[in-house]
């Protein structure tokens, strides 16, 4: 694969070292694995879970004379997710055997694609500090997973797990356009969030569901691509930031020491925080590609792509977009909002007909946060949309402040309920009546004749009375006429 280079060089990722600053190439071969109740190329089951070689046909063992079919199922998850990724959708691709040797992998070959895959360029457009970056997916292909290895369960002998062999995997391989740890971190979870708005992957990636494989190289700002490494098989969004970070680190070292970058595999140890070498790195003339002879190309027409293109869901872009369209939300929070479609459908239950600013202010700075404290997600949560809507349409009629919301989002956590007849029974309603705070704010005033004084002299003291008022009304006075009204009064309009 030749490697353009796609980006303007831009000092605020670049690392400092003694000889001045560099700047971190970075590109991912990410491996997701596709929803479906079958493998790419038998009928076993996918399911997670299962006692270990209980997921094998005679097919994913290679036993012989056993011949892989194509799962249909795969190839519509891949073409849903090339369109996802606004990619070009190839309608000839063709299987390949990469050959290499490994115990857990029966046939001694990968069942892969190479030069033709199914889906070619697309791209991933990512939202950072207010700038949108435009990351280029060089193609996808499916491939079929390999097995597991187990090295831990005897003192003498290695264990293998054929669950995994055969399960339909797509390879999302982007173009080395990140050029920093955060900028891989958001590119990881917007592609994970676009697989699971199109329901192509789960992105489980703790049951190893996706995991990417992420090349790192430096340079001078500006200058030619150095020599990469692979850092093979991270499994979490946070462990390939730190792995970028140590690699770019130690690369940057090495160089500056006068010695050279090897190309190689590595492995990510996240109990010590850094890399380690695993093996020189492959070229694609080792793996001796060759088109796989029990395979017929996969060729498809242009109803079969336009028939999956019009059943597509909003992804999370375009639903981004309408949310500040139609509710009026920042497109900070608009993108906060799409990050989980299960959220985004949330906050549309809580919105509509509704102040959509103070709905999303509410599912950001308070539900979300409390959600993440309890470690739920909104599936998960004892809070209802209908609920949570309640509560910001009463603070938006004025009925409750936003204070007095915050007890009673605690309350209907806590209890359930609907949030008017809680407010209605407990006497939360907020105070309007201005002959009621009028005589709060007299009493407040009376009784402090020295702070009267020091007020006019300096008018911002007129805070401390607003919050002894407050106090006094138990928090349910009006705050904007309780405040209007305490600076008429204490004549510092």
């Amino acid at each position: 694969m030749t490697l353009i280079d796609t980006r303007t060089p831009n000092p605020k990722t670049f690392i400092s070292g003694s000889t001045g600053d560099w700047e971190v190439i970075i590109g991912m071969e990410v491996h997701a694995q596709v929803t479906s109740e079958s493998k790419l190329f038998s009928g076993s089951s996918t399911e997670f879970g299962n006692p270990p070689n209980a997921n094998v046909s005679f097919v994913d063992a290679a036993m012989p004379g056993m011949l892989p079919v194509i799962n249909e199922e795969c190839v519509r998850q891949a073409v849903r997710t090339g369109l996802g990724l606004k990619a070009q959708i190839n309608k000839r691709s063709i299987f390949d055997r990469k050959n290499y040797f490994y115990p857990d992998l029966p046939q001694g070959y990968q069942i892969s694609q190479f030069k033709d895959p199914i889906v070619g360029e697309g791209k991933v457009l990512l939202d950072l500090e207010g700038e949108t970056i435009e990351i280029g997916i060089e193609r996808l292909h499916l491939e079929q997973d390999a097995g597991k290895s187990i090295h831990d369960q005897h003192p003498n002998m290695s264990f293998v797990d054929l669950n995994r062999s055969g399960v339909a995997l797509m390879e999302i391989v982007s173009k080395p356009d990140l050029r920093s740890s955060e900028e891989a971190k958001t590119y990881l979870s917007k592609l994970r969030t676009i697989l699971r708005y199109l329901g192509t992957c789960d992105g489980n990636m703790e049951q190893g569901s996706m995991r990417a494989d992420i090349n790192v190289s430096v340079r001078k700002p500006g200058g030619a691509f150095g020599t990469r490494c692979e850092i093979k098989n991270v499994n979490s969004i946070r462990f390939a930031g730190q792995a970028i970070e140590y690699e770019a680190r130690r690369q940057i070292d090495i160089l500056e020491d006068g010695g050279v970058i090897d190309q190689e595999t590595r492995l990510f140890d996240p109990k010590l925080g850094e890399t380690r070498s695993m093996r020189s790195k492959e070229e694609a003339h080792d793996y001796r590609y060759f088109p796989d002879p029990d395979l017929l190309p996969l060729e498809f027409d242009d109803a079969f792509i336009a028939d999956l293109a019009q059943h597509l869901p909003e992804l999370p872009d375009e639903k981004a977009d309408r949310f500040v369209r139609e509710y009026g939300v920042t497109h900070y929070d608009a993108m906060v909002l799409t990050l989980d479609r299960e959220a985004a459908d949330f906050y549309e239950e809580v919105a509509k007909g509704r102040d959509g600013k103070l709905a999303a202010n509410w599912m950001i700075n308070e539900f979300f946060a409390r959600l993440n404290k309890e470690g739920m997600d909104v599936t998960t949560s004892p809070i209802t949309a209908a609920q949570l809507g309640g509560i910001v349409e009463l603070i938006a009629k004025g009925d409750i402040s936003g204070k007095i919301g915050k007890d009673l989002f605690e309350i209907v956590w806590a209890e359930g309920g609907d949030p008017a007849q809680i407010v209605e029974a407990r006497g939360m309603k907020q105070v309007t009546d201005m002959g009621a705070i009028e005589k709060i704010v007299d009493e407040i005033i009376a009784a402090n004749p020295d702070q009267v004084e020091k007020v006019k002299a300096k008018p911002t003291m007129v805070g401390w009375f607003v919050g002894q008022a407050m106090k006094a009304s138990g928090g349910k006075a009006n705050p904007q006429a309780l405040n209007a009204l305490m600076k008429q009064k204490l004549g510092i309009e």
